[in-house]
């Protein structure tokens, strides 16, 4: 009963942001690097900062210094679906976040350099999140693998975390999918969606590899780690500026010159990640050899579907 109630008050949230962002023109206008041809409103992912926040409030105020971070990073990134803001303003806000979080975590009773690493695959991972965030679907779909597999993993495998930051969370991503996964979306994840849901789920993986010791635990996010780091890659070797929008990602292709239906792309990323994940569990006392076949393998049908379809894409 308590997360049906929160799922109904997330429900109702959601409702009152559309009807804020249609009254101030919050709106994603398509252009040529988009993956969509209509006006959609923007910003429907602050529904997963709700969904945090209604867990801090409801269960004693736990986990106070990442909700402040998690605050501060949601709202530049709000900020930024609004208005342009200058890229030293978000770093402020960006750094000052993971801060507070290496705190929550007892980061900083380590040595120095873990902090050093801690904030550049953070920054990394937290930039490839909203990078990867271009089509109906991906993003919400792929955040309830990862949160489904967390909540698991919490449950039967090691407690690393509060079970109830997990389910409300999950329940604000339910809630996103169902005006977001669909042909004709109602809303965007906008920034302020794509950064909070990568934040939390960091928050969560960090915590969980804190309390094992083992970072193969990252296999869960490989999917688009691989997608997102060969992308990079593959844009400077065309000496592009990685740092202009574009439409070269895996996930692009197959939506815009493959033409399948968004939904299906998203599920397929879905599904291939359920899948790593599940052969993991089952493989836990190899997870470092696991994490190297399966980046190995998702590297080869890159590599191998750049070679048969980039053409595609130069010609369109």
């Amino acid at each position: 009963m308590y997360y049906i109630i929160i799922l109904v008050l997330l429900f109702v949230a959601e409702l009152f942001y559309f009807r804020v962002a249609d009254k101030f023109n919050i709106i994603d206008k398509p252009n040529e690097r988009s993956s969509h041809s209509r006006i959609t409103l923007r910003g429907g992912g602050i529904i997963f900062y709700f969904g945090a926040l209604a867990y801090f409030l409801s269960n004693h105020w736990e986990y106070p210094w990442f909700m402040l971070a998690l605050t501060l990073i949601t709202f530049i990134s709000f900020v930024d679906d609004i208005r342009s803001t200058s890229q030293g303003l978000r770093l402020v806000f960006h750094f000052t976040a993971m801060a507070l979080m290496f705190y929550q975590w007892g980061l900083f009773s380590l040595s120095w350099w873990w902090i050093i690493i801690a904030l550049i695959v953070c920054t990394g991972i937290i930039n490839a999140y909203n990078f990867m965030d271009g089509i109906n679907g991906i993003t919400g779909g792929y955040s309830l693998v990862i949160l489904g597999a967390l909540a698991y993993i919490n449950s039967e495998i090691t407690a690393f975390a509060e079970p109830a930051l997990i389910n409300i969370v999950l329940c604000s991503v339910v809630v996103f999918c169902f005006f977001n996964f669909r042909k004709r979306a109602k809303c965007f994840a906008g920034d302020v969606g794509s950064v909070s849901i990568a934040f939390i789920l960091l928050f969560l993986l960090g915590k969980l590899i804190m309390q094992t010791g083992d970072f193969s635990w990252i296999v869960l996010l490989s999917v688009y780690g691989v997608d997102s780091v060969l992308t990079i890659i593959h844009r400077l070797m065309l000496h592009e500026n990685i740092g202009l929008p574009h439409r070269k990602h895996l996930y692009q292709l197959m939506a815009n010159e493959l033409k399948i239906p968004h939904v299906v792309v998203s599920s397929v990323y879905m599904a291939v990640q359920a899948a790593i994940v599940i052969g993991y569990v089952f493989c836990l006392n190899h997870g470092y050899l696991y994490l190297s076949v399966v980046v190995l393998l998702l590297s080869l049908v890159y590599i191998c579907f750049m070679k048969r379809y980039f053409g595609l894409h130069q010609s369109a």
